[in-house]
């Protein structure tokens, strides 16, 4: 599948594929808090019999400001879900013109209705000091709704990417291609082939 970047667009889109990519790299080391508090509890529940009040509070928080802030880099990397039946034997541009009306008629709505209800959630929580009950630690519990309405801004940041990669795969039949961190900066991926 050919690739091409026509300029100026194509810089725009490398540039908001560059939020979720560094998003994505940054969010990844709350796996390294997840992981030793995960540990930690373990060691001391089964070794020492004192278990910790705060582990549990500790892995649930990080671990889903880690999968919330990673959907974005997700839909960078195309690496949700999909069914793949048809779509995978279609042109560039039905596949384009299909991606193109998925995101007008549903992911954007979706978001946007999305962040109106997470902002209000955290904004409440945030003016009320709200801690979780649920817990002995009683940890404060609005960074973790901040994390909602923040997730909502990079997945709409990153669909308006994806919009213009779909918009020019329709008109042209060729997607703008991927740019990875991972490898050397100037290397361009392909619309991964499903």
């Amino acid at each position: 599948m050919a690739t091409v970047d026509p300029p100026p667009i194509a810089g725009l889109v490398h540039a908001i594929d560059k939020i979720a990519l560094w998003s994505g790299r940054i969010v990844s080391f709350l796996i390294i808090p997840m992981v030793l508090s995960l540990v930690w509890e373990v060691i001391a529940r089964y070794f020492f019999n004192a278990p910790t009040v705060w582990a549990y509070d500790v892995t649930f928080m990080t671990y889903g400001t880690f999968f919330m802030l990673g959907s974005a880099y997700t839909l960078q990397r195309a690496g949700h879900i999909r069914t793949d039946s048809f779509y995978a034997g279609w042109s560039p541009r039905t596949q384009g013109m299909v991606d193109t009306l998925c995101y007008v008629l549903f992911f954007f709505p979706a978001i946007v209705i999305f962040l109106d209800v997470t902002w209000d959630f955290f904004w409440v929580s945030f003016q009320r000091g709200e801690r979780s009950v649920t817990s002995p630690w009683l940890p404060p519990i609005w960074p973790l709704k901040a994390v909602l309405p923040a997730t909502c801004v990079l997945l709409l940041l990153q669909g308006c990417a994806e919009l213009i990669r779909s918009v020019v795969a329709w008109r042209t039949g060729v997607w703008i291609g991927r740019r990875n961190l991972l490898r050397r900066a100037d290397r361009l991926e392909e619309k991964p082939s499903v």
